[in-house]
């Protein structure tokens, strides 16, 4: 009898190792698949176009079209967001949607309101830092400001990602229009907003730094 309740307790032991595995795989596993989500200014809500045409709506397209299952793309972008805005909204975002990827594309209503780079810089680095500790990758998306903001400050503005993605190892890309803000056609016509047209081009530029974060 001792030996058969011995071997009894051993394999209970067995059980309850093997149960929490499952369960810790299949935390991990949720949070592997959990969404994409998107929280930018009026870059990424599709501002004076369709929402179905926006560069996130392209992308939850995109991801659609892949042999795995795709993750929900979440886009939490308002026109005019400011990072003051943003941060401040992110903590019930988190908690809200639990998401795996965190896109942050913020900075050109700071700058245009001629924001100290450093507040920016705080900003920033709060959300980086709230969604890391919630589990999630972090992709940093930066801006350009128009040329009549000064070189000394639109460096400041510049640096401030570069830093941030350096300190914290995220990915970045340092501007969202590239290959976009020049091109004839692209534009809408206050200079700013991307029309319908050039919307796969900015998904083109996300998503070589988005797509090695997928599951």
């Amino acid at each position: 009898m001792p030996a058969a309740r011995t071997r009894s307790g051993e394999v209970a032991r067995y059980l309850r190792l093997f149960l929490l595995l499952v369960l810790s795989l299949s935390s991990l596993s949720a949070i592997a698949s959990g969404p994409v989500l998107v929280v930018g200014d009026s870059l990424s809500a599709a501002h004076n176009i369709p929402q179905h045409e926006g560069w996130v709506a392209l992308l939850q397209d995109r991801l659609n079209t892949r042999d795995v299952p795709a993750p929900e793309v979440i886009n939490a972008s308002i026109s005019g967001e400011t990072s003051a805005g943003a941060v401040a909204r992110l903590p019930d975002l988190i908690a809200r949607h639990q998401p795996a990827i965190v896109v942050i594309e913020l900075g050109g209503n700071d700058g245009l309101r001629g924001l100290a780079p450093s507040e920016l810089a705080a900003n920033l680095d709060a959300m980086i830092r709230m969604s890391r500790e919630a589990g999630a990758k972090v992709l940093l998306i930066g801006t350009e400001l128009p040329a009549n903001y000064g070189r000394a400050y639109r460096d400041r503005f510049r640096a401030v990602y570069v830093d941030l993605a350096r300190r914290h190892a995220v990915a970045l890309l340092p501007f969202l229009l590239d290959g976009v803000a020049l091109e004839p056609g692209l534009m809408q016509d206050d200079g700013l907003h991307p029309t319908a047209a050039a919307q796969p081009r900015v998904l083109d530029n996300v998503w070589p730094l988005l797509q090695p974060m997928l599951p």
